[in-house]
């Protein structure tokens, strides 16, 4: 959808309408991707820190993808988590499954004391730039 010379995306999901907010938005070179979950299309949340985490950048690939990026185009993501040393572990472990060259990538996590959904363990939240 384009609106103001941004173009956004969805993932269809009852909580885009809910709480009323663009997937990610482009606008220029640069994509912002929301606060990501691990949760597949039918909005079911994967089991533990690891799965979560994987699902999550499955699913941020996919948004991704539809700007015509990939994870190279990433330059900064912010981790939400509950729980630090199951999170820094599962991405540590996980690196280069998410990125090509993790260090070309600004990295923050920080602990929470709570996400949106019950269940969930992680959120990703995404700048990429062509």
């Amino acid at each position: 959808m384009q609106h103001q010379n941004k173009e956004t995306q969805g993932m269809g999901m009852p909580w885009e309408d809910d709480y009323g907010y663009a997937q990610a938005v482009k606008k220029g070179d640069t994509v912002w991707i929301a606060g990501q979950l691990g949760h597949d299309e039918k909005g079911v949340l994967a089991q533990g820190m690891e799965a979560q985490m994987k699902q999550t950048y499955i699913n941020i690939k996919n948004l991704l993808s539809r700007f015509n990026m990939t994870m190279d185009d990433v330059v900064e993501e912010v981790l939400y988590v509950l729980d630090m040393q199951t999170a820094f572990e599962a991405r540590r472990d996980n690196k280069t499954t998410f990125y090509t060259n993790p260090k070309s990538v600004a990295s923050t996590i920080v602990v929470v004391s709570g996400l949106a959904l019950p269940d969930q363990l992680v959120e990703i939240k995404i700048v990429a730039r062509q």
